[in-house]
């Protein structure tokens, strides 16, 4: 399967289908100005690849990201969510839709695929999370993910 011919039914089976994580004491590393921790991942009922992401900005509190990323049979890589800070604007730029200071999950759309976009340019404002510990718990529900919650005790009482 071609990251260009996905669909969003497609899209949506490889964010719902049941992950493992296979490294669930990856290390984080300091690349420039951030924090990256990478968890490999594998489906549990297809051959299908991930990687679990995250950065954390050194400087910026509220710049961090907690993404989902499918490696297709390929070799193209394709971003399927994204739960980022509300340290930037967003715009949808198919939509016209625009917001500010809030956090918000990017997933990807056959639309912005076939316009020549990234992936997953389209996001929404959420409310559920206001920290990197928060998004990534929040990617883990949203795209089925086993393997590394309780032992990083990434689950904050304090979210909203």
């Amino acid at each position: 399967m071609s990251v260009v011919g996905l669909s969003d039914e497609q899209i949506q089976r490889l964010i719902r289908c049941p992950k493992q994580v296979d490294n669930p004491d990856a290390r984080p590393k300091k690349e420039a100005r951030h924090i990256r921790q990478d968890f490999m991942a594998h489906s549990l009922d297809s051959p299908d690849r991930f990687v679990v992401f995250t950065r954390q900005s050194i400087i910026i509190p509220d710049s961090f990201t907690a993404g989902l990323r499918w490696r297709s049979p390929s070799g193209e890589e394709v971003i399927l969510l994204r739960c980022n800070g509300p340290d930037h604007p967003h715009r949808n730029s198919i939509e016209q839709i625009s917001f500010c200071d809030e956090c918000h999950v990017h997933q990807a759309t056959e639309r912005y695929i076939v316009a020549g976009k990234s992936a997953e340019s389209f996001a929404e404002p959420v409310k559920v999370y206001n920290s990197l510990a928060g998004a990534l718990g929040h990617l883990v529900e949203l795209a089925n993910i086993s393997g590394m919650i309780h032992q990083f005790g990434l689950f904050d009482p304090s979210e909203p």
